[in-house]
């Protein structure tokens, strides 16, 4: 008979603790998903996609909403993501005296080169359980966007992949348009 290791689930409080003793440097880049420490190594591709984003939703959007980078975004004490780019609500002290959770977001975009299995089948779910109203996965595999709106359950009833050649609005700013080949680079 074989006897499963119980598995030890970190939370949000280890991961802080983690960082203040020295287990993790300043400079490890990792996320809290279903209460393991998952390391994230992007590549060069990667950061070049996540800077596109950032300057593109930075400069049309300008003060009308926060544009966070891989920060975290605090779902439950057991998931704590860090996507690539996070679009907030404007607030005046700029999440200083808040968690910046869910209830805050419009858009989340995750980059994914290794990543895409990850982002779909362990991301998603939370998002969509948590509200997110919208989430743009950049899969540079394939060159395409991902998008997912309408939150419904551990999914989302709306699902589109675009192409290098098309265009897409966050459904909170339907005035400003990206193209994809843009945002692909």
């Amino acid at each position: 008979m074989r006897i499963e290791a119980e598995k030890k689930l970190f939370t949000s409080d280890d991961i802080s603790k983690m960082y203040e003793a020295g287990i993790l440097d300043p400079d490890d880049h990792v996320e809290l998903l279903d209460g393991e420490v998952v390391l994230m190594n992007p590549d060069r591709r990667h950061s070049a996609c996540t800077d596109r984003a950032t300057a593109f939703l930075t400069e049309a959007l300008g003060r009308r909403a926060i544009v966070s980078i891989q920060n975290p975004l605090v779902i439950d004490i057991y998931n704590e993501p860090r996507p690539d780019v996070i679009v907030f609500k404007p607030r005046e002290d700029f999440y200083s005296s808040v968690d910046r959770t869910s209830e805050y977001v419009l858009l989340v975009i995750e980059i994914s080169d290794t990543t895409l299995a990850r982002d779909r089948n362990k991301k998603l779910p939370h998002y969509a359980r948590s509200k997110v109203p919208e989430l743009w996965i950049e899969d540079l595999k394939h060159d395409l966007i991902h998008v997912y709106r309408d939150p419904e359950g551990n999914g989302y009833s709306t699902s589109l992949t675009l192409h290098r050649e098309d265009s897409i609005s966050p459904i909170a700013f339907p005035d400003i348009a990206f193209k994809v080949a843009d945002l692909l680079g």
